[in-house]
């Protein structure tokens, strides 16, 4: 089996595991437990070391866990959303690899559906629709004035 592949199992399984009530309560006995020995032990700077230590090593390892779990949670997520994208008709297939976009294209294609949605409530409040009319591409259109040359129902960098 590939490391990769254990370590993602692995860190399944450990998330999980950590996350549940009973972890929680065990966590929870073994302070009380560190904290009723506090005077047999005379509040000892071994005593606290204990704690610290395991504290410390117990934190540094479940960063990685959760780190590992929600990056494979967001790189799922990312995938069932780039596939409704990808089936949508009309929907800007240039969206399905935004998370790799740079900060300044996210900027822009922010400021653009920011523009849709201003158009798009004026013309709610006016009795209009919020899409499926003509008025939707003329909205676009002008929302794309914004960020640059780009054609009407298109995405910055090409549908």
């Amino acid at each position: 089996m590939k490391t990769g592949a254990w370590f993602a199992g692995f860190a399944a399984v450990a998330s999980r595991a950590t996350g549940r009530a009973g972890t929680f309560a065990m966590a929870a006995l073994v302070v009380l437990a560190w904290a009723v020995t506090g005077p047999m032990f005379h509040y000892s700077d071994t005593w606290q070391l204990v704690i610290n230590t395991g504290t410390t090593i117990v934190t540094f390892l479940m960063v990685f866990l959760i780190q590992n779990t929600q990056n494979r949670d967001s790189q799922a997520m990312h995938l069932k959303m780039d596939e409704i994208i990808r089936a949508m008709e009309g929907a800007h297939n240039r969206l399905i690899s935004l998370e790799d976009a740079d900060e300044e294209m996210l900027d822009k294609m922010a400021q653009r559906y920011r523009a849709l949605a201003e158009s798009a409530e004026k013309r709610m409040k006016s009795g209009g629709k919020d899409t499926g009319c003509e008025e939707v591409a003329a909205a676009n259109e002008a929302a794309a004035s914004v960020v640059g040359a780009v054609s009407p129902g298109q995405a910055p960098g090409g549908a």
